[in-house]
């Protein structure tokens, strides 16, 4: 009976723990449920009491409306190259970076490592005065440079990736080291296939924090034509306070591609944390 009752209980803990899960999962889902249904109804439906949860009739004047502006094309092409310039930077820096501090031998390896986390307890407010400073003695305010220069690595990515690199086997880099590979051919030929869970996992970090960033773009930028998406959709918004199925439209396009970056990379991501689980 003991023996019968152990398989029915943990049976019953692993359900109840995918009903907590599917609730939780529901809950999370209601708010873009929420903006991608406002986005389809007609304006005087967004508001209706009480609420009606499916659009009723479906409605494009919201896209319509702001896929009609240019000016909302130029916010989708500045963020575009903004997330994919940070995100890229973000692979060869932190890469190299966490390569260096997690497989080569060099003086005060470990004490360089550890005040560069002490940055990690620094708010990137504190930096804004001095970062802004710089952009403007390098004239590089209102351009892509300072948009995209100073978020090219970070002391997160950097562990991120270092933490990942222990996992990679000292043995493999010494036998394409005994091969005639030079430290760079390690680096490219070895070190980033092994590397990709870890770099898809900083992609999708990396890509969702640049294309959400709002306070430095809306810092360093002064004209329209240089906006993001998310500084130029609160500017579309001020505009527009009283058309709320144009802003829930607005808002719905600016999560795409974030949803599209995350199912391209999701199964690198889940074999980075699976990897993770097995090394723990």
């Amino acid at each position: 009976m003991a023996h019968a009752s152990k398989p029915r209980s943990r049976w019953m803990t692993r359900g109840l723990l995918y009903v907590l899960l599917a609730t939780s999962s529901v809950l999370m889902m209601i708010p873009f449920y929420w903006m991608v249904s406002s986005s389809l109804k007609q304006e005087a439906a967004v508001f209706a009491s009480p609420p009606n949860w499916l659009p009723n009739p479906v409605s494009f004047n919201g896209y319509q409306n702001i896929l009609s502006r240019g000016v909302f094309l130029r916010y989708l092409l500045n963020s575009v190259l903004v997330s994919v310039g940070i995100t890229a930077g973000h692979v060869i820096f932190d890469t190299l970076a966490a390569y260096a501090f997690a497989k080569l031998r060099f003086p005060g390896r470990n004490f360089i490592f550890f005040i560069m986390l002490l940055g990690l307890m620094v708010p990137f407010q504190v930096n804004l005065i001095p970062l802004y400073r710089i952009m403007s003695s390098l004239h590089w305010l209102d351009t892509f440079a300072a948009l995209i220069v100073p978020n090219m690595t970070s002391i997160f990515g950097i562990f991120l990736m270092r933490q990942f690199m222990f996992s990679i086997p000292d043995e493999i880099l010494d036998a394409a080291r005994i091969d005639g590979c030079s430290e760079w051919g390690v680096v490219g030929k070895v070190v980033a296939p092994l590397a990709l869970p870890g770099i898809a996992t900083l992609v999708i970090f990396v890509f969702m924090e640049s294309w959400n960033s709002f306070l430095w773009p809306r810092i360093v930028t002064t004209s329209e034509a240089m906006f993001t998406l998310p500084v130029g959709l609160a500017q579309l918004q001020m505009k527009n306070t009283s058309n709320w199925a144009t802003n829930m439209a607005g808002t719905t396009l600016v999560a795409l591609p974030m949803i599209l970056v995350f199912l391209l990379m999701q199964r690198r991501f889940m074999a980075d944390l699976t990897a993770g689980a097995v090394r723990g």
